[in-house]
């Protein structure tokens, strides 16, 4: 009996252990979060404003150099506190990950005599990187990354960069320049960087929003159900009278909590939301279909028609075959109803299918690891995360095998398109929203004979686009649209230099970090120390999100 009663113990003891945990690593923080609101007395963060200006919404952050140092995260807003405070973890506490994420095979090297043309979709989603950097933050080492969750393109295009702005009449800026492989010498890198214009929330079209929330037990986490809320709060003050807001929850079985309210009813919406609870397990919802009915009652004509699942990933929404429910979302794309998704928490996170219901709903995928990155996400990239500027877009680069040998796709490995499908209107492909910014980087070996910068100076009645190393074309759709339209540019000799300019310095050092994160094939001299180098050369304390990737890469490197 007393040697049962033993066993009995340490089983509970490594039960209370594992409930805390991430991704198979010893974690070093996890969340204790509070909401406050103007009828209720803070009783934690008592550094803050007992009486703060709820006209601004605010996030502040403490860090101390301190490993066991708390972070702290506070937004204040429409007489709402919320805190999000990261306790340190029990560095013992760690269990089996069951995190899923969808293979990788890395772009190969491709000549240019076999294939001159390379084509791909169009990718905005940033989930990738704040996901890798919940791992890092928790004490993973390089080798308890998963390889697959390391998406190089979105950890690119996380972050922001000063690129050419759209001319008239073009839903696009595009800037292309060229210079030096840093972790192989002996090849070039042609970075090309695409932006559209950045338009605030409120100058967009009326929203029909449905928030399609997870509520099932396995969302009682801190860094779950508490968070989210949060993340919807900061969203629900930024929306328009015109604006309609709908909450559909889902457990074990789904409910309507808010049908089609104003976006001037802020107080209605917070406080549904702040009632949310999680409870039950995920079988037998209806959920999604709930949520694609009460969009489809609320359509807005020409307006912004979404809805914004938010989960762990870990779903049974009510159609449980994955191609009957990739069917489905695909027709209500067509119906001009789109899909984002919002993915939270850690151990069970089910990333593959969140990334993969995004591309087939015409939306995109964020994660969200705590409330600065929920500002960021559901504040101030709103425009760009929830109002589509163009759809279908796709890249399709045709290489002089003149002027190229070989190159490599970095990234986009998930978006690689067959040329063919670059014309064919029927074929989907990537959305962009306002105020995004896409960045491609290729690498690539010259021919023996090409000499950068000395064609001209040999061939004096030549001009520039003699030296034209490829052709970018762009296809796209109008949100409203079925026929797509075309835009064509070149990169010339001339936009090669020897000093890159600090965004493709920091493009480089970004796309570094996800070979080294990957332990790539062709990651050749890369070297964290390079990295960090490469990342100071753009002036990253002007950025936060910029100053804190610096940070992440010195935090992954000390363990390595």
């Amino acid at each position: 009996m007393k040697k049962k009663t033993t066993i009995l113990i340490l089983f509970m003891l490594l039960f209370t252990q594992v409930m805390s945990f991430t991704t198979g690593c010893a974690s070093k923080n996890t969340s204790t979060n509070e909401v406050v609101n103007d009828r209720e007395t803070i009783t934690k963060d008592s550094n803050k404003d007992s009486n703060p200006d709820i006209s601004d919404v605010v996030v502040s952050e403490t860090v101390e150099e301190e490993a066991s140092t708390n972070d702290v995260y506070s937004i204040q807003s429409n007489s709402r506190h919320y805190t999000d405070t990261i306790q340190p973890y029990d560095p013992d506490s760690v269990m089996v990950s069951t995190e899923e994420y969808a293979a990788i095979t890395e772009n190969p090297f491709i000549s240019t005599t076999e294939n001159d043309t390379s084509t791909f979709s169009a990718d905005v989603d940033t989930a990738s990187y704040s996901n890798i950097r919940r791992m890092i933050n928790n004490d993973c080492s390089l080798e308890e990354i998963p390889k697959d969750a390391v998406r190089i393109e979105e950890i690119l295009n996380y972050f922001s960069y000063d690129y050419a702005t759209p001319k008239e009449g073009e839903p696009f800026g595009v800037s292309m320049e060229s210079t030096i492989c840093p972790w192989n010498p002996d090849h070039n890198i042609i970075r090309v960087g695409l932006s559209t214009q950045k338009v605030d929330f409120t100058d967009t079209p009326d929203s029909n929003i449905v928030f399609l929330l997870d509520v099932s037990g396995s969302m009682s986490d801190s860094n779950k159900l508490p968070l989210l809320t949060k993340a919807f709060s900061l969203f629900t003050n930024e929306l328009g009278a015109n604006d309609k807001i709908s909450i559909v929850t889902y457990a074990g079985e789904d409910k309507v909590v808010l049908e089609g309210v104003s976006g001037n009813d802020k107080d209605t919406i917070l406080t549904a939301l702040e009632n949310l609870e999680a409870s039950g397990s995920t079988n037998g919802s209806a959920g999604i279909e709930t949520a694609y009915q009460l969009a489809k009652e609320n359509f807005i004509k020409g307006g912004n028609n979404r809805v914004i699942l938010a989960t762990d990933g870990d779903l049974n929404v009510g159609i449980t075959d994955n191609a009957e429910l990739e069917d489905f979302i695909s027709q209500k794309r067509k119906e001009g109803i789109f899909l984002s998704t919002l993915g939270f928490g850690m151990g069970n996170y089910k990333d593959a299918k969140l990334e993969l219901l995004a591309d087939k709903g015409n939306g995109n995928y964020a994660y969200i690891d705590n409330l600065t990155e929920a500002k960021k996400v559901m504040v101030e990239e709103m425009g760009a995360n929830f109002t589509t500027v163009a759809k279908d877009v796709k890249f399709q680069v045709a290489f002089d095998p003149n002027i190229i040998a070989n190159y490599r796709l970095i990234g986009y490995e998930n978006r690689v398109m067959e040329n063919a499908d670059f014309e064919n209107d029927k074929k989907d492909a990537g959305e962009i929203g306002s105020g995004h910014s896409v960045t491609a980087l290729y690498e690539v070996e010259m021919t023996e004979n090409y000499k950068i910068g000395e064609y001209l100076k040999d061939h004096p009645t030549a001009d520039d686009y003699d030296c034209n190393w490829m052709t970018l074309k762009i296809r796209y759709k109008e949100p409203d649209k079925e026929k797509s339209k075309e835009l064509s540019y070149n990169c010339l000799d001339s936009y090669y230099t020897s000093n890159p300019s600090k965004d493709l310095s920091f493009a480089m050092a970004v796309a570094e970090f996800g070979l080294l994160l990957r332990d790539s094939t062709y990651k050749g001299e890369a070297s964290f120390d390079n990295v960090i180098q490469l990342a100071k050369k753009s002036d990253t304390t002007a950025d936060i999100y910029k100053s804190e990737f610096v940070k992440l890469v010195n935090t992954i490197a000390m363990t390595n």
